[in-house]
């Protein structure tokens, strides 16, 4: 069931799991320091200012977290699609600040982008010609699920990731 806005139920993942499940960073691995200078978003929402170059700061928090996970097959994925997240969210909602929160249960990756925004992002039809206009097609594609949870205050929107269990 991709792209349900609003899904609930028995579907919506678990919390994360806690970080000691996985084999322990060294103190001195840029994971390590990147989560503990900016914020764990596996921990709890870290909140980003909502400007361009905050896309990169949110590629990094999301691929230090799937480095400790142990997940860094699912590097490239997760780069992609957060950034096309974390660019909808500059872009179209006029926000003057964003969240970002990783949650892992037995065998998925959940990824949410979180604006104060209640304006549902649309899912276009792609030519090949098309120079924008791709960022949901891409997480339609390339996610296992994905969807957008309306909250009193704005909405999440959320992507899941299938993932082997260690």
């Amino acid at each position: 069931m991709r792209g349900m806005a609003g899904r609930g139920g028995s579907e919506q993942p678990q919390r994360a799991e806690p970080a000691a499940v996985v084999a322990p960073l060294l103190p001195d691995d840029p994971a390590v320091g990147v989560l503990d200078l900016l914020g764990d978003p596996s921990v709890r929402e870290v909140h980003l200012t909502s400007r361009p170059e905050s896309a990169s700061t949110a590629r990094r928090l999301a691929l230090s977290v799937i480095r400790v996970w142990g997940l860094g097959s699912h590097a490239d994925t997760v780069e992609l699609l957060v950034s096309e997240l974390v660019g909808n969210a500059v872009r179209h909602t006029g926000a003057r600040t964003f969240g970002l929160r990783m949650q892992r249960r037995r065998g998925w990756v959940r990824i949410e982008v979180r604006d104060p925004s209640r304006a549902l992002p649309c899912l276009l039809p792609v030519r090949d010609l098309d120079v924008s206009g791709r960022g949901l097609f891409l997480v339609d594609t390339l996610s296992d699920r994905w969807g957008v949870d309306l909250q009193p205050r704005g909405k999440t929107t959320w992507f899941e990731l299938r993932v082997a269990d260690h």
